[in-house]
């Protein structure tokens, strides 16, 4: 496992991380807007995703609510898998009583991602940057 990252699901998604770096300092990267991407028609100005590096080992990611959401649900965890091997792994033992929200595919962003919320109620993002 590379990391665990807190990925928070937030309405006025800019507005809200502007305000937590002027809480917790840091720099804003890889902001990504749904401008222009047919999946998102309708929410352009909107984060699909934003990071808030507090510093090296601090990392907070945020994105815009698309659909409807409530308290409790809209923090997230993402495991950032090292192997291909692993998030078959983890997508597999999470999802065991649990339920799946987002299959397990390849991504726009070249990795393969899934989301699935576990027998626990804890929403877990599986991430595997592709190399190449």
């Amino acid at each position: 496992m590379k990391r665990i990252l807190p990925h928070i699901y937030i309405e006025n998604c800019q507005e809200a991380v502007e305000h937590y770096q002027k809480v917790f300092g840091g720099e804003l990267k890889n902001v990504q807007l749904a401008d222009g991407m047919d999946m998102f028609k309708g929410h352009e100005g909107k984060y699909i995703h934003a990071e808030l590096h507090i510093n090296e080992t601090c990392i907070i990611y945020f994105a815009d609510v698309f659909g409807e959401t409530k308290k409790g649900d809209n923090m997230w965890l993402m495991m950032d898998a090292e192997t291909e091997e692993e998030i078959n792994s983890l997508y597999q033992k999470l999802a065991e009583n649990g339920h799946i929200k987002m299959e397990l595919q390849d991504t726009f962003w070249n990795s393969k991602y899934a989301v699935v919320i576990d027998r626990y109620g804890v929403t877990w993002e599986l991430n595997y940057g592709k190399q190449g």
